[in-house]
């Protein structure tokens, strides 16, 4: 197979994710495409260089068009800050690169509809990093409602749980600052409204309600001065779907006490599914036709061990029985989409997903300010 050749649009965390995913994913995976990182571009020459040569990167740049505008790029990674990426996606769309995009797909939904605009035209294949997908547990949950486990769904009850900003010392950074495209709506609400959308279905209607903790922050460059606060710590939704199902939505990063929680319990007339991102190891599934009798017969939660247990190309390392990690969805999340090039096959989570959790991530926004619901019809 042709090695492939990508660069990295901005290598602070997330960067360093995809990088990561990259130089470990043979160990994993078998038949995967040679994918070689050429180009590492930050907006320093010295955080550049030593992006690069921490990965052996042999380039180092700083105008990200050296990525999105190179012949000898394949695959361009996008893991800027959310206000950046719209000019980076056009780009890279109109030289028809393979894109690998952190979410959300750009900081407003003018400017998603901007590169909704572009697709038209785009040849290559796009994806969205979307990892929560790609568990184990989370690739059964959908198996389990494709067949019919849930029966009619009802409800279901989704959050995403951080505890960082409960702190009014921590500092105002980027995902803190609107002007960024910041706040928990675009930061953790892409997540945790893909696999809703994943396993249940459309949107219909949304109500949302937000709140910034702390008017006021610590400069994260000059600490004894405070700065304002224009992006929201917590966003609560009450959620109406397509197929008659209700729920709530919850996006923090105020809940003290909790580290990377994204979790969802989901009911229905014959059974019902929940999933803590804490323990990803386990799906949970209550089977209500299950017997009830003698003294409760076989009625109750299963504790599913999808563990490691990733169908192939996944290789069996190292091995289904060992505690699964956050670092590990990220690594199938880039595998898919370096298979799906390979197999020359279209990507998904794609761009037009992309697209719709922006729009949704817009009504929700829009739901806040006039206090109503909004309808979530899926832009055409």
């Amino acid at each position: 197979m042709k090695e492939l050749r990508a660069g990295i649009i901005g290598f602070g965390f997330i960067g360093k994710v995809h990088a990561w995913s990259y130089l470990n994913a043979p160990l994993f995976y078998s038949g995967l495409p040679p994918v070689r990182i050429t180009h590492v571009c930050t907006s320093r020459e010295e955080t550049a260089r030593a992006g690069a040569d921490a990965i052996g990167a042999p380039n180092a740049v700083t105008d990200y068009r050296a990525v999105t505008e190179n012949p000898d790029v394949d695959i361009v990674h996008i893991c800027t800050p959310n206000h950046l990426h719209k000019d980076e996606l056009l780009s890279a769309m109109r030289h028809n690169k393979h894109i690998y995009c952190d979410k959300p797909l750009t900081a407003t939904m003018a400017e998603a509809r901007e590169v909704e605009a572009a697709l038209g035209s785009y040849t290559g294949t796009a994806q969205m990093t979307l990892q929560n997908r790609f568990f184990p547990s989370t690739m059964r949950a959908k198996q389990l409602v494709e067949d019919g486990f849930l029966g009619k769904v009802f409800e279901f009850r989704a959050a995403y749980l951080h505890g960082g900003s409960a702190d009014p010392n921590a500092p105002m950074r980027w995902k803190l600052s609107g002007r960024a495209g910041g706040g928990v709506l675009a930061d953790l609400g892409p997540h945790v409204l893909d696999i809703i959308n994943h396993l249940i279905g459309e949107f219909e209607e949304v109500s949302c309600i937000t709140r910034i903790a702390y008017a006021r922050r610590p400069d994260a460059a000059y600490p004894s001065r405070m700065v304002p606060v224009d992006a929201e710590d917590c966003a609560m939704m009450l959620v109406k779907m397509s197929n008659g199902a209700v729920g709530t939505i919850e996006m923090t990063k105020i809940a003290t006490g909790a580290e990377d929680e994204l979790r969802f319990e989901i009911h229905g007339s014959n059974g019902a599914l929940r999933f803590n991102g804490m323990d990803a190891h386990h799906l949970h599934a209550y089977d209500r036709t299950a017997a009830d009798a003698p003294i409760g017969g076989l009625r109750g939660w299963t504790h599913i061990d999808a563990g490691q247990r990733y169908p192939e190309p996944a290789m069996k390392f190292p091995g289904p029985k060992f505690n699964i990690g956050w670092m590990r969805s990220h690594m199938a999340c880039l595998a898919n989409f370096i298979h799906s090039l390979g197999r020359g096959e279209p990507a998904q989570p794609d761009l037009r997903q992309g697209i719709y959790l922006q729009h949704l991530i817009e009504c929700a926004r829009q739901a806040n300010e006039t206090g109503g619901w909004v309808a979530t019809t899926r832009p055409s």
